[in-house]
């Protein structure tokens, strides 16, 4: 069963769940956005790294980006996954 340890008050702060396979997860409290990681350490540097791309850090996905990941050629309605995601 997982649990859960908390810092600071409960409006601000990170809740670190230790997920029964291991693995840990960091939810920031006041944006609900979660990330995970092997150790506390890992998963706060992933919970930073998911919280900057919420507040929109980061940058778009080019034409280039989709054609590199195989995405460009995707139609509306396809059923087939892209390669990377099977």
């Amino acid at each position: 069963m997982a649990s859960a340890t908390r810092d600071k008050s409960p409006e601000e702060g990170v809740e670190f769940i230790h997920e029964d396979d291991g693995r840990i997860t960091a939810r920031d409290l006041e944006s609900g956005v979660a990330s995970f990681g092997e150790t506390k350490a890992e998963a706060l540097q992933m919970l930073a790294e998911a919280l900057a791309c919420h507040e929109g850090a980061g940058k778009p996905v080019t034409d280039e980006d989709l054609e590199e990941w195989g995405l460009d050629e995707v139609e509306s309605g396809d059923t087939e996954l892209p390669e990377f995601m099977q």
